[in-house]
């Protein structure tokens, strides 16, 4: 009997425990696990209330933002990661969850099908991670041993996609006829160092690449971002916990675009390098896996030496759900803003994230200026063209909400460059946003906004949502620009 009241007295400390922590503590407002905003308490009206998204969007709030989410999370993690079921021995793959999607073994391109539009693009000798392979969160790959896992983010494309983006790109160039138009299609880290007993598991990045500049005008410069990386996989040109390539693989494609477009660059001894000890990225979130957050790396970037330079931004605002619908007036500010940025959300020193509409002018007397349409992957890049144009104009094709043509016409943009991460240039909507840009009405956006009630969703930070069955999943990003906590 007393051992019941004993049971029955823990019990009750331990629940009355859970209860103060829900009920009486202050709720999360930002995960930096997940890199987003938490739901927000809802405000009230009264069809709300009669439809029942008022009490749904309550029970939202309070399972969205409970106390010390981040941590009950990285519990969780870990207690999974001790569970995990490892199959085969000790080099073999281990199962964290259901990989879902990602349990599919998907065929492997023809012989035809890899040769098809190749632009000079080379083979290049997967780097591969050695050690043991998790299928974790999402069917993404974790591989390797801590201290030094690296995430990688399966690729579901096939050989024969990125028609529309290539299309697109053609549209550009017949719109915009004076003007050099350039396509870059970014590979992502799985294509040079997913471990070859888990490779049935992802497809080749460079069947799908060397289709779409395939398709592409003879008058449309395609720009080979593949063998630079893949020349350079050796060396920290991708995060091994991020979704992004880091800054110096940003500068290595940076030299082959400046040579693509015939202007001078500087090399890696004109820029400065900082770093930053103790990074851990957004695929520590993504793929759910403690051994990625026990595995953290060094955040370098690169700042010009002898290049002046000037920086002014029209900062796009969003509504609730994460769309634009108006900018503020220019104003000056920094390039890079490592104060703000910091732990996590390091990413977005560059420009301060995705919305703003950049535009720098350098100290280089040339008459050259280059606009860039890209994701976040292209936000590292702008830098080491400093040197090469007179001016460079930084867009993200998701929030850009004025016509762009008209824009590269007033400010004599001479150069546009077109890039975009596999994923989005894979992405037959991608392609449509990419169109729209050049066709776009005033008060478009915000009409379209209003048209659209906005949709519950999860939004991530900074450029990737989770992998799906399909790679035609837009990258997104999240409202949190001017965050210092997130991306």
């Amino acid at each position: 009997m007393k051992r019941h009241i004993v049971f029955l007295v823990v019990s009750g400390i331990v629940f009355s425990a859970i209860a103060v922590v829900f009920l009486v503590l202050p709720r999360s407002e930002f995960s930096e696990l997940e890199k987003r905003r938490l739901a927000k308490f809802p405000d009230y009206s009264h069809e709300a209330l009669l439809s029942g998204k008022y009490t749904g969007d309550i029970s939202s709030w309070f399972s969205d933002s409970e106390p010390f989410r981040d941590e009950l999370m990285t519990l969780s993690m870990a207690i999974k990661n001790s569970l995990a079921l490892k199959v085969g021995g000790g080099d073999a793959v281990t199962f964290h969850a259901e990989p879902g999607a990602g349990a599919e073994e998907p065929p492997q391109p023809t012989e035809e099908e890899i040769e098809a539009g190749n632009r000079d693009i080379a083979e290049i000798s997967a780097v591969g991670v050695d050690g043991p392979a998790k299928v974790a969160s999402a069917g993404i790959i974790v591989a390797g041993e801590e201290p030094e896992v690296r995430a990688l983010m399966v690729y579901y494309g096939e050989a024969t996609g990125g028609a529309e983006w290539a299309q697109a790109a053609n549209f550009y160039k017949e719109t915009l006829p004076d003007v050099d138009i350039y396509c870059m299609v970014v590979p992502t880290a799985i294509e040079f160092y997913c471990p070859e007993k888990v490779k049935s598991r992802t497809r080749s990045q460079l069947s799908t690449i060397r289709n779409i500049y395939s398709l592409l005008r003879p008058d449309v410069h395609a720009v080979d971002a593949y063998t630079p990386l893949g020349t350079h996989a050796s060396e920290p040109i991708y995060f091994r916990t991020d979704h992004h390539w880091t800054p110096l693989g940003a500068y290595y494609v940076a030299q082959k675009f400046a040579e693509t477009a015939g202007v001078p660059f500087r090399n890696i001894e004109a820029f400065e390098q900082h770093e930053r000890d103790g990074f851990v990225g957004s695929m520590y979130g993504y793929s759910k896996d403690i051994s990625v957050k026990r595995s953290p790396e060094k955040f370098v970037y690169y700042t010009p030496l002898d290049t002046a330079y000037t920086t002014t931004y029209r900062t796009v605002n969003l509504n609730s759900a994460g769309k634009p619908v108006s900018q503020t007036a220019p104003r000056k500010g920094d390039f890079f803003m490592p104060k703000i940025y910091r732990g996590g959300g390091s990413y977005s020193m560059f420009m301060g994230g995705d919305m703003k509409v950049t535009k720098v002018v350098t100290s280089v007397d040339s008459p050259r200026r280059l606009l860039i349409i890209k994701d976040s992957f292209g936000n590292a890049i702008p830098p080491f063209l400093f040197g090469s144009f007179g001016e460079v104009h930084v867009v993200d094709f998701r929030y850009f909400i004025d016509n762009l043509a008209d824009y590269i016409r007033d400010n004599a943009v001479t150069d546009v460059l077109l890039m975009n991460n596999i994923f989005n240039s894979y992405s037959a909507g991608v392609a449509r946003s990419y169109r729209k840009l050049l066709t776009r009405q005033p008060g478009e956006v915000v009409a379209d906004v209003k048209k659209h009630a906005p949709k519950k969703e999860r939004v991530l930070s900074d450029s990737t949502a989770l992998p799906e069955k399909s790679p035609e999943v837009e990258i997104q990003t999240d409202s949190i620009a001017d965050n210092p906590a997130g991306e």
